[in-house]
């Protein structure tokens, strides 16, 4: 079949390295186009050697704002202007929405005889604008994948199976989080903490995902592990008028927060990195200490590497990581609570840690992603009986 993938943004996040991975993995047989902004993630596409059509940026915003959202939505329809000339030129016989914003736009521009998919990759807000958003792409698309079952009640309620919502884990490539390939030592040596024991947290800098707690945690453990370092692998994505929170603000807190509790030489701020891989290879304990985590893509590029995982109980991460296997789930926002879980997997011996890559590589390989989305295309298709292949 043809696929037309979409994207609102240039910039490159967790779902937007998930559906490169899906790309990756989709069978050679499939025609495969990108529609997405100008950008950085327009270039790591083009790398794969994925044929792009580009469209307008859209940063559509679910906050009402007198001035912002009729600027938001003059930039949608530009989008849906230029992708229904792509879809009219293409003929694809599905269209996959890498995300409710890019599932908006596609619900302008895909016409009734193609199938259109979108996938849900955060839990969406409460409030009016946030109703009418879910009952528009619930109405209009032919399906819709949530990254966890969190995600996909947040969309579309209790009943969310019966509305056409399909769950469908990310997926992790094993192959290159390979800790046989990736060694520790070097990885270590590389961001200059030897043999001091390494907690992290990787993602973007902003306050859901809670990197001010990662630092009191820190600060607990600092009379019983006074070499401890904690990594922040993130920079600042998202950061105009229309996002949700003020991130650059955020992370000079988080530089303030480090000077105020003493931790400024223990707390090291790696900015953006291109090489999770090599980060978590470094790493003795991985921090999740979001306030809410739609799936928790980090956690199993950790099991991958055979890290073991803090993560919050909050939104997707107890649908995939195995509490006590895998690592620890953690209830509540207590620095101390977070202390006494990290003591204990800094204890945990390395050869307990092969079951969590096994897990990776089984449950949430590209292959099996790539099958399960295809069959959700192909349920899609259906749903729309003159789609064009």
């Amino acid at each position: 079949m043809r696929i037309l993938f979409v994207e609102h943004t240039s910039i490159v996040s967790g779902g937007q390295r998930s559906l490169l991975e899906l790309i990756r993995a989709l069978d050679r047989e499939h025609d495969v186009v990108l529609a997405c902004p100008r950008g950085e993630f327009e270039g790591l596409a083009r790398r794969l050697g994925v044929s792009v059509e580009a469209i307008p940026e859209s940063q559509i915003t679910f906050k009402l704002h007198p001035r912002h959202s009729l600027d938001a939505l003059m930039r949608m329809l530009a989008a849906a202007w230029r992708l229904s000339r792509v879809i009219r030129s293409l003929r694809p016989g599905v269209v996959h929405a890498n995300s409710v914003r890019a599932g908006l736009i596609g619900t302008l521009a895909v016409p009734r005889r193609v199938a259109l998919v979108v996938h849900c990759r955060d839990a969406m807000p409460a409030g009016r604008l946030g109703r009418a958003v879910r009952a528009v792409v619930l109405a209009r698309s032919d399906r819709v994948v949530a990254i966890s079952r969190h995600v996909a009640r947040s969309f579309a309620g209790p009943t969310w199976r019966a509305r056409g919502v399909r769950v469908v884990d990310n997926a992790v490539d094993v192959n290159r989080f390979d800790p046989e390939l990736i060694k520790r030592a070097s990885s270590r040596l590389a961001v200059g903490v030897r043999d001091k024991p390494v907690l992290t947290v990787l993602g973007q800098l902003t306050p859901w995902k809670g990197q001010d707690l990662a630092i009191r945690v820190l600060a607990e453990l600092r009379d019983r592990l006074p070499s401890a370092l904690l990594l922040l692998a993130g920079e600042a994505k998202f950061v105009s008028d229309t996002t949700r929170y003020d991130n650059r603000a955020f992370e000079r807190r988080l530089h303030e927060l480090s000077e105020e509790l003493q931790l400024a030489g223990r707390v090291r701020f790696l900015g953006e990195r291109r090489d999770p891989e090599r980060i978590l290879a470094a790493t003795d304990v991985l921090l999740v200490p979001s306030i809410e985590e739609p799936f928790g893509r980090t956690i199993i590029e950790a099991m991958a590497m055979g890290v073991p995982v803090a993560a919050t109980c909050g939104g997707g991460p107890p649908e995939i990581l195995r509490d006590g296997i895998d690592g620890r789930l953690v209830d509540g926002r207590d620095p101390s609570g977070w202390a006494s879980v990290v003591e204990e997997l800094l204890g945990w011996p390395r050869d307990r840690r092969g079951a969590a890559r096994a897990q990776a590589a089984t449950r949430f390989s590209p292959s099996r992603h790539a099958r399960i989305m295809t069959g959700v295309y192909e349920e899609a298709i259906t749903r729309a009986p003159r789609a064009r292949h």
